[in-house]
């Protein structure tokens, strides 16, 4: 039995929902979660729409099933709320490659830069950054800056690379992180995988530092771009009813999958590279998210001083959502 196969257990399920209802609790599931989670999920999306679901619910108690820094941008958004994360081993790698230290010596190397950090991150290096953005804004916020000025931008090398090239900026320094499921999305394995199904559309949705090296491949010319579309979630979910086309190979962390199965049934979907998967993101379990709720276990919160200074970042990176990276590959996607 593989990781994506469903461990669905109805009483379970069942129990759990009840137990949602009986502490007025709203369950969020990130798109990688296991199949299991996404069903028993009030919602399901990317971290810029779950954040955005934890910073308008009326909920008291919000089950994030993620990782940890998504769960830690949920409790500033919502400091008011009690935010629990079923599996305290639920990180990221993308995120871990940098802190508030290391961070800190890097502004000292270039004082006066402004930092731009990508939501993959903690709260404490939010906390030391100037602007937060996601993959589909991030073009946006460094255009934004001032020509002149010195940015810092964190922690995705493969986004970095790919926002200097088309932003043509020069004073910008990339810190040098990456996912570590990315290396399963290599732009040899992509060519093949569209070579056995010539006619397929390409679907990329960048909010994961996985798919971030396929956004900077195609910038870089090293992916063909023809029939390749870079969309968000909800632009990913809804091309293949809009599309005549039956196959779709994705490329990003396989989880994802089971949404765009569940939703476009009609359809064929292919991943890009089977092994895409993010270990972090399958730790949840039904199992566990039953206890957080009957136990109120795992609580998340930020101290009010780094939540203060990280709070100005994240609200912007959720005011200016998903804004297409660019117009050369696909049609525009306005949604996120």
């Amino acid at each position: 039995m593989t990781i994506l196969e469903a461990h669905y257990d109805p009483t379970l399920a069942a129990e759990i929902r009840t137990l949602a209802g009986e502490r007025n609790a709203v369950i969020l599931a990130h798109n990688y979660e296991r199949p299991e989670i996404q069903d028993v999920a009030d919602f399901v999306g990317d971290s810029l729409g779950l954040s955005r679901e934890a910073a308008r619910t009326s909920a008291d108690v919000i089950v994030f099933c993620g990782v940890h820094f998504m769960a830690e941008t949920a409790a500033i958004l919502s400091p008011q709320k009690t935010v629990l994360l079923p599996d305290m081993a639920a990180g990221c790698s993308l995120a871990s490659t940098i802190d508030a230290d290391q961070l800190r010596a890097w502004k000292t190397e270039h004082p006066g830069a402004l930092v731009v950090s990508y939501v993959n991150t903690s709260a404490e290096v939010k906390a030391e950054s100037d602007y937060c953005c996601t993959s589909g804004n991030a073009v946006d916020v460094v255009n934004s800056i001032p020509a002149d000025q010195e940015i810092l931008f964190l922690p995705d090398m493969f986004l970095g690379a790919h926002v200097r090239r088309l932003t043509g900026r020069l004073n910008m320094h990339v810190w040098m992180g990456e996912c570590h499921v990315h290396a399963g999305i290599d732009p040899e394995h992509i060519a093949l995988t569209r070579a056995q199904h010539p006619g397929a559309e390409f679907l990329i949705h960048p909010e994961c530092g996985c798919a971030t090296s396929v956004v900077e491949a195609i910038s870089a010319g090293a992916i063909d771009p023809n029939g390749a579309h870079i969309l968000s979630t909800e632009g990913m979910i809804k091309r293949p009813a809009q599309s005549s086309q039956e196959t779709f190979i994705v490329a990003t962390e396989i989880g994802i999958l089971h949404r765009l199965r569940r939703e476009n049934p009609t359809k064929r979907f292919i991943a890009a590279n089977d092994q895409a998967q993010c270990a972090y993101m399958k730790v949840t379990t039904l199992l566990k998210v039953r206890d957080a709720l009957l136990h109120t276990q795992f609580r998340i919160t930020v101290s009010p001083d780094v939540a203060a200074r990280a709070r100005t970042a994240i609200e912007r990176m959720v005011a200016i959502g998903g804004i297409p990276i660019q117009p050369l590959v696909g049609p525009e996607d306005p949604g996120e």
